[in-house]
């Protein structure tokens, strides 16, 4: 019996969407590693990202908002890691300084 193939979802791809915040720094077959750098107050548009690793190479305070309306606000200090699954969000920075953070995108 074969097995059916993971269902694979379509999202808006931050770096053609939103290029201004977003670069690839690596990618191959199994990841695909970005840059992201927000200034003091500026946000995103709705874009989506498979499941992630983000590390935070500054102090930030950001909000998501989602595709429901619902929204949630992160407080975070530099070094600090956090898992996502994988989804569409609207981010915006909340701090008064620039944001940098690095999205780690895992490959199926």
């Amino acid at each position: 019996m074969a097995q059916a193939s993971p269902k694979r979802v379509s999202y808006e791809d931050p770096i053609r969407v939103d290029a201004r915040h977003y670069k690839v720094d690596l990618e191959d077959d199994k990841v695909r590693v970005l840059r992201c750098n927000y200034g003091a107050g500026e946000r995103s548009v709705m874009h989506g990202h498979p499941e992630s690793i983000a590390i935070f190479m500054s102090d930030a305070r950001f909000r998501f908002t989602f595709p429901d309306g619902r929204t949630e606000e992160h407080r975070v200090s530099r070094g600090e890691v956090m898992r996502s699954p994988a989804g569409e969000h609207l981010p915006e920075n909340l701090s008064e300084r620039p944001l940098e953070v690095i999205v780690i995108e895992l490959k199926s």
